[in-house]
């Protein structure tokens, strides 16, 4: 029996909860489970935001652990291995876009919280090519957030070509932002912190910013027109988006990986004139979630994270909903 924490209902308070995965397929994987971090897609999914949550409901998509039990066709990880999952636990391995490595684009692609229980749990299951083993260098307690926030903010600069040569700006220093700032300091860009707190900006460019600029100052944001090569959005707001268009330099690119509340409404002549480019992106493959895990590693980039037990789980979601973590939650099994 694997034991967990489940919520019975939408919003509901996570409760102490077993359940019998069965046997174990011959490409999965059992992880025993030392630390998962807490995404707000775990609290999006706990309150049915996005109506496709069953209840039973078991959260956890950013899981660190150590291999407890192999499937029989399993060649690739060891027992006791550490590894890391993140917010899929498998793919088709058919499709055109599985086959050209783009797992994550795959239709039939599994969510690890959706329609199946999640890592705020003892153990956890998942299709082995989606468990990623954690290099020597990382840190297991802060590596959780790396498997969701991480490769949200890293796949872009993959996916794009990020140069380091390049003027780039980051909306938004929370959650996914802060990461950002990391790996694009690692990266070698010239980076801009956009953020509507200015008492962020000292930690802003102790993360990585060169500059800053706050974003509720009209004239700030009109200072930086036609400056930068591409804008990274990550905060869950309606901004002035015309604005940071404007900002793009030409074939510069303003790529979404937060979710803000209303459709985009924008002039098309200024894209035109400027031949500029509006986007947006999930999280990576396989192959480019090792490829983070690895340069994370290598560059020193760890998330900020605040650690609770896994008996405080209610009261880490709690600030997650109504508080400001800095700037990501960890749960850890005592």
């Amino acid at each position: 029996m694997i034991k967990a924490y489940a919520a019975h209902e939408p919003g509901g308070q996570l409760q102490p909860f077993e359940y019998d995965p069965g046997t174990l397929g011959d490409e999965e994987v059992e992880i025993k489970v030392e630390y998962c971090g807490i995404c707000h897609s775990d609290l999006s999914m706990l309150d049915n935001e996005w109506g496709m949550t069953d209840y039973p409901f078991v959260p956890g998509h950013e899981v660190v652990g150590t291999i407890a039990a192999l499937g029989d066709k399993v060649t690739t990880l060891n027992l006791g291995q550490r590894v890391g999952l993140g917010w899929f636990s498998g793919s088709c391995m058919t499709c055109e876009w599985c086959m050209s490595g783009n797992h994550n684009l795959c239709s039939n692609a599994e969510g690890t919280i959706v329609s199946r229980h999640g890592g705020f749990a003892d153990k956890v299951r998942a299709d082995y090519s989606w468990v990623v083993p954690l290099p020597d260098g990382i840190n297991p307690a802060t590596a959780g957030p790396l498997f969701c926030g991480g490769i949200t903010v890293f796949n872009p600069i993959v996916q794009f070509d990020i140069k380091p040569s390049d003027r780039v700006g980051v909306i938004g220093i929370g959650g996914l932002g802060h990461i950002a700032l990391g790996f694009l300091q690692a990266w070698g860009c010239e980076i801009t912190a956009f953020s509507s707190s200015p008492d962020k900006e000292a930690e802003a460019r102790e993360l990585g910013a060169t500059h800053f600029i706050n974003s509720g100052d009209v004239n700030a944001l009109e200072s930086v027109q036609n400056s930068f090569d591409f804008i990274l959005a990550t905060a869950n707001a309606d901004l002035d988006w015309n604005a940071y268009i404007a900002a793009l330099r030409p074939k510069g690119r303003l790529h979404f990986v937060g979710v803000i509340p209303n459709p985009l409404s924008t002039p098309i002549f200024p894209l035109i004139l400027g031949q500029k480019s509006i986007s947006a992106s999930p999280v990576g493959s396989p192959a480019t979630i090792s490829q983070m895990i690895n340069f994370a590693a290598r560059q020193g980039v760890e998330p900020i994270t605040e650690t609770f037990s896994f008996e405080q789980v209610n009261e880490a979601m709690e600030k997650l909903r109504h508080g400001k973590p800095r700037y990501r939650l960890v749960l850890k099994h005592s």
